[in-house]
């Protein structure tokens, strides 16, 4: 029976540049993370030409870097050579070939590191000052930092939000938001679980929309749009909690992360094979619509995520762009290539051209 690959030891991460930077506490978390592999003689560890934002890094055996199919250099584990990372430069300018029985190398998603290493070295401190008595500090943070879209908040930003959020302990049981109050704080889990559920006219008692873990979020739609939680969310097990008051968030992490575009951009959009998402009701949408466009309703958009095609960019609209950025920002915290359309379906011009130009029926 085959086993997952074994997590990497902090002081194997402390053998490289500039992972030898890090703060103690950031580097575990960092550890804790990242996943020791093998490849047997003959693999390729990577192809020339090649664009995955992968940053590599050679603990043991030996490389061949191949240039035009020629040998131009080969690098052992252990050595200074080794120490920093193999052919970073995008695109790739050579192959890298294993010459041994085998290596164990790192793969380290660039984005994230990177931007890891610039939070780490504009702090002042380390993750463990904000959460005492966690079980695993700092893996709700590189949690977050390994989610693409908050690449896009500036690493400033970042430090402020993690500098501002307040820590928050809960028995199981505890209601932490309530379907139809306002919206004023952003959430995410450090330990514990959730359970996200929604009233209806015929369930007073509440569906059960989704259960959340650690570095799990929830509370921006109420912040985003203006309107009251559209759900209730639960303690499942006792748990803790960082919260982050509207207005920082709206500030430091709404803003950065979404990506408006005109009627013209989105026309762009689409024309490279970008789709309309719109976030309206379904009666709304019957009414008129973009094409070619789906129809995934605000208050369904956790759980559809599975059903909408993620190789595929959107321009996510509604009637006035509040409902149509809330969905952007969950899509763009999972991934997604999402732009808002700015002022909504509902403009004047914007109707009028989209009308005459892009199909609304």
């Amino acid at each position: 029976m085959s086993s997952d690959p074994p997590n990497v030891e902090p002081s194997i991460l402390r053998a490289f540049s500039p992972l030898d930077g890090l703060k103690n506490e950031n580097l575990r978390a960092l550890a804790r993370k990242t996943i020791l592999r093998e490849l047997p003689q003959g693999r390729l560890l990577f192809k020339e030409g090649d664009t995955d934002k992968r940053t590599y890094y050679l603990v043991s055996g030996a490389i061949e870097l191949l240039a035009d199919g020629r040998i131009v250099g080969t690098i052992r584990g252990g050595t200074p050579d080794a120490r920093h990372p193999i052919a970073p430069t995008l695109p790739r300018r050579c192959s890298a070939r294993v010459a041994t029985d085998r290596i164990e190398y790192l793969a380290i998603d660039s984005d994230m590191l990177d931007v890891l290493i610039t939070w780490d070295q504009t702090g002042i401190y380390e993750v463990g000052e904000l959460q005492a008595g966690s079980a695993s500090p700092g893996d709700w943070m590189t949690t977050l930092l390994q989610n693409r879209a908050f690449h896009r908040v500036p690493p400033a930003n970042l430090q402020a939000v993690f500098m501002r959020m307040q820590r928050m302990n809960f028995a199981a049981g505890d209601v932490v938001i309530r379907q139809g109050d306002e919206g004023d704080y952003f959430y995410v889990i450090v330990e514990g679980r959730c359970v996200v559920s929604r009233e209806t006219p015929l369930n007073r008692e509440g569906i059960r929309l989704a259960e959340l873990g650690m570095g799990e979020t929830f509370g921006e739609e109420a912040l985003i749009s203006g309107a009251g939680r559209n759900a209730t969310v639960s303690m499942l097990t006792d748990g803790v909690l960082m919260r982050l008051a509207k207005d920082d968030f709206n500030t430091l992490l709404n803003e950065p992360m979404l990506q408006w575009v005109d009627l013209e951009q989105a026309k762009e959009i689409i024309a490279r094979g970008g789709l309309w998402l719109d976030v309206r009701l379904p009666s709304e949408y019957e009414h008129g619509h973009p094409e070619p466009s789906v129809n995934v309703p605000l208050y369904f958009i956790r759980i559809k995520l599975k059903t909408i095609d993620q190789s595929v960019p959107y321009v996510v609209v509604c009637d006035n762009g509040r409902r149509s950025s809330a969905a952007a920002y969950i899509l763009s915290e999972r991934g997604f290539d999402a732009h808002v359309l700015r002022g909504g379906i509902a403009a004047k011009d914007l109707a009028e051209s989209l009308l005459g130009n892009t199909g609304i029926r």
